[in-house]
């Protein structure tokens, strides 16, 4: 009597559903790259006409743009405003996030749930009654204005990334400290937060990152100094008046890198999977 044995597929070869996936980013990959290497293409173009590529290239766009819509004084106030965001949220998020981590109390899992909500629901629903609170209180159109209303969603933001962070480091190590005399706030300044400084400097560039991007409640809320890039683009693009298309995708460019250099420098010191998945021993 003859067995036959099923030959089992060579290692590395992709099935259906893996080729599938594949097919499905390599697709996205194209469209998403199309558009941005259009729009790279058009900033240095001396003009576009009905090609597959510019007539010449230049780069008096992105001079123009420097000069006419005051690019470095934006990009000043932009990183005061995204870093003055990421400070604050870490002084205030920091200490909730290790209350989250240690300790159980009622009313918590309410608690988590209206930190998520932030994240959650978009901004404009809840932008438009805070603008409208920030107007009354006279700081809406400065830049004050804009830290607080991004701290709404940023907040949230850092105390979920750094909550799991806070339940990886042992508890031993902090009864060791108070063993030692250390006192509480010695324990959390020179134990806590040193052993937790990756995850500390990856929820600040990710607050960085969001606070980079988030176009509505920095629109409801800025003023003529206070602009983020974001915002300073979308006048750009809609004000009144006529502007060669070149200036704002040269325009565009600048955010684009910006925005890259903050995105890479954030998963550089963040692994994703952490901030969702806890592994319990």
């Amino acid at each position: 009597m003859s067995i036959a044995f099923r030959r089992s597929p060579a290692r590395g070869r992709l099935d259906g559903g893996a080729g599938f996936v594949y097919a499905v980013v390599a697709v996205v990959l194209a469209v998403v790259g199309g558009i941005l290497l259009s729009v790279v293409l058009d900033a240095f173009a001396t003009s576009w006409f009905g090609g597959w590529l510019p007539d010449g290239y230049t780069d008096r766009w992105f001079r123009a743009a420097i000069s006419d819509f005051e690019i470095p004084q934006i990009l000043l106030a932009t990183a005061f405003i995204t870093l003055s965001v990421a400070v604050a949220g870490l002084i205030l998020g920091v200490p909730a996030a290790y209350v989250l981590a240690r300790r159980s109390f009622p009313g918590k899992g309410v608690l988590q749930l209206l930190l998520v909500l932030p994240l959650l629901v978009p901004p404009i629903t809840y932008g438009i009654p805070l603008a409208t609170m920030l107007y009354e209180f006279r700081i809406a159109g400065t830049a004050a204005g804009v830290i607080v209303a991004n701290l709404v969603p940023a907040l949230p933001l850092v105390v979920l990334l750094l909550t799991p962070f806070f339940e990886q480091i042992d508890p031993n190590l902090e009864r060791a400290a108070r063993t030692l005399g250390a006192s509480p706030l010695s324990v959390f300044t020179r134990v806590l937060v040193p052993l937790a400084a990756p995850g500390v400097l990856a929820a600040a560039l990710i607050v960085v990152v969001r606070t980079l991007a988030l176009f509505e409640l920095t629109f409801l809320v800025s003023g003529a100094d206070s602009q983020t890039l974001v915002v300073a683009l979308y006048y750009a693009a809609f004000a009144p008046g006529i502007r060669p298309s070149q200036q704002i995708d040269a325009m565009a460019v600048v955010y684009m890198a910006t925005s890259l250099v903050l995105l890479i420098a954030a998963l550089r010191f963040v692994n994703p999977t952490s901030m969702v998945f806890r592994v319990r021993r």
